[in-house]
C-alpha cells in the first residue's frame, strides 16, 4: 500500500474528500433553512389550517440583541393581519388580483408593503439615518451639482405637483434619499430613485405618478425624521404608480 493508504481500497485522501461532501450537505441545509428565519411559514390561498414551510422545516426561535438596545426573535409568530383591498379575477389558485379601491393608497400590488419597526433607522451614534438638512446642518450640495430646492416637481401627466422645498439626506452615505416638496397644500417627500432632476430645464420630473397623486402622498409623523414603515410605504406608494397611476398602466404593452 502507499503513502496515507488505510486499505487496500481507502486512503487519507479519500476519506477527506467524503468528509468535505458530508460538511458541506450540511451547510447548504443549515443555511437553506436559517433563510427561512423572516417569511415562513407561507400563507395558503387553500386554508389556513396549512402550513407551508417546505423543506426543511423552518428553525427553532433565536433572540437577537439590538445594536441600540432591545431584541427581536426571529421567527415570530406575528401575522400580518392588515385586510387586502383587492380580489381575486378568477377561481383558480394564484388567480391575480384586482384592486377595489385605491391600490396606492390601500397598499396593493408593487404599491405594498411590510410593516417594519415603526423606528427610524440609526447610525452608530445613535442618531436618526436619514433627516432633512435642516437637521443635518454639515451636508451641503456640492457646487458643481444642481441644487432642486425651488424647482417645481413634474408629474407624468406634465402638470406641477408642487416645488421642492427641502432635501432629505442620509448620515451614514453622502447622498440625498428624499426631496420633501409642498404640493397641493400638503407635504410629501418623494424618493430621489423615483424623480429626475433636470437641471437644464430648472425641475424635478416624476414619471410613477400624476400631478394629484403625488400631492396625496403619505408623509411622516415626525416632520424631522422618517421611520422604517414609513419608509417602506412612501417608496411602496410611488413605486405602485408604475402600474397604478393609469388604467392604461394596467393592460398589456403587447
Amino acid at each position: 500500500m502507499g503513502t496515507g493508504a488505510i486499505t487496500g481500497y481507502i486512503d487519507v485522501a479519500q476519506l477527506v474528500l467524503y468528509a468535505f461532501w458530508i460538511f458541506f450537505a450540511g451547510l447548504i441545509y443549515y443555511l437553506h433553512r436559517e433563510n427561512k428565519r423572516e417569511g415562513y411559514p407561507l400563507i395558503s390561498d387553500r386554508s389556513d389550517r396549512i402550513t407551508v414551510q417546505g423543506f426543511p422545516s423552518i428553525p427553532t426561535p433565536k433572540t437577537f440583541l439590538l445594536t441600540h438596545g432591545g431584541s427581536v426573535t426571529a421567527p415570530n409568530t406575528t401575522v400580518d393581519t392588515r385586510p387586502i383591498a383587492a380580489k381575486p379575477v378568477g377561481r383558480w389558485l394564484g388567480a391575480p388580483l384586482q384592486p377595489t379601491g385605491n391600490p396606492l393608497h390601500d397598499a396593493v400590488g408593487p404599491a405594498s408593503y411590510a410593516e417594519r419597526e415603526d423606528q427610524p433607522e440609526r447610525t452608530l451614534d445613535g442618531l436618526a439615518t436619514i433627516v432633512p438638512m435642516r437637521i443635518a446642518i454639515d451636508a451641503f450640495v456640492a457646487p458643481e451639482d444642481p441644487d432642486p430646492r425651488g424647482m417645481p416637481v413634474i408629474g407624468a401627466d406634465g402638470k406641477v405637483a408642487g416645488t421642492v422645498t427641502e432635501l432629505w439626506v442620509d448620515r451614514s452615505e453622502p447622498q440625498i434619499r428624499y426631496l420633501e416638496a409642498e404640493a397641493g397644500g400638503n407635504r410629501v417627500l418623494v424618493p430621489m430613485t423615483m424623480a429626475r432632476v433636470h437641471a437644464n430645464r430648472r425641475q424635478v420630473k416624476v414619471e410613477s405618478l400624476l400631478a394629484h397623486q403625488i400631492a396625496e402622498a403619505p408623509f411622516v409623523a415626525n416632520p424631522d425624521q422618517i421611520t422604517k414603515r414609513e419608509e417602506d410605504r412612501i417608496c411602496g406608494y410611488f413605486a405602485g404608480g408604475h402600474l397604478y397611476a393609469t388604467p392604461q398602466r394596467l393592460g398589456p404593452i403587447l
